[in-house]
């Protein structure tokens, strides 16, 4: 009965399963590279979506169907911070558009609680696409600066004996 939702719920875990992925590898380059402030801000996003997962999972079970745990495409092995942004903000413009209409399909073949739960879905992407836009004005109107005081400041951490955590 709702094989189709079954379908797009599937598809969306491969979609955030391909987040965490991607989020924690620019994780692990921001924190090598001394950007505590954005390897912060991918490693929370990359919680974020593996609730996401986590939710879209639940809901294939009571939907008595398989969850498929497939990532959606492989790690791009990215290590300029503005293309890590730029690629994460288009991530989640496309994941919030998919989400969109696929709520509307749930919808068209009445199961308004997968509707409801990728209407959510919307919203969470949308304000992580905000954050990455955020970041991405902040590195435009400041330049290497930006990134400088982010590692600078990791720098005063250590020396007053903090953690680089």
């Amino acid at each position: 009965m709702h094989a189709q939702s079954v379908e797009l719920l599937n598809k969306a875990i491969a979609d955030e399963l391909t987040a965490v992925h991607q989020y924690m590898y620019f994780h692990f380059h921001c924190d090598d590279q001394g950007y505590d402030l954005l390897a912060n801000l991918f490693k929370r996003t990359a919680i974020d979506e593996m609730g996401h997962v986590e939710q879209l999972a639940e809901r294939v079970l009571f939907l008595k169907g398989e969850v498929e745990m497939e990532v959606g495409a492989p790690v791009k092995k990215v290590h300029v911070v503005q293309e890590m942004l730029e690629m994460a903000r288009q991530m989640e413009e496309d994941s919030a558009t998919a989400y969109n209409q696929w709520a509307n399909q749930c919808s068209a073949h009445a199961d308004s609680v997968s509707r409801k739960l990728f209407e959510q879905l919307v919203v969470d992407e949308e304000r992580h696409y905000e954050q990455y836009d955020d970041e991405l004005e902040s590195l435009e109107r400041f330049g290497d600066r930006y990134l400088a005081l982010q590692s600078i400041e990791r720098s005063k951490s250590r020396t007053l004996g903090g953690s680089a955590e």
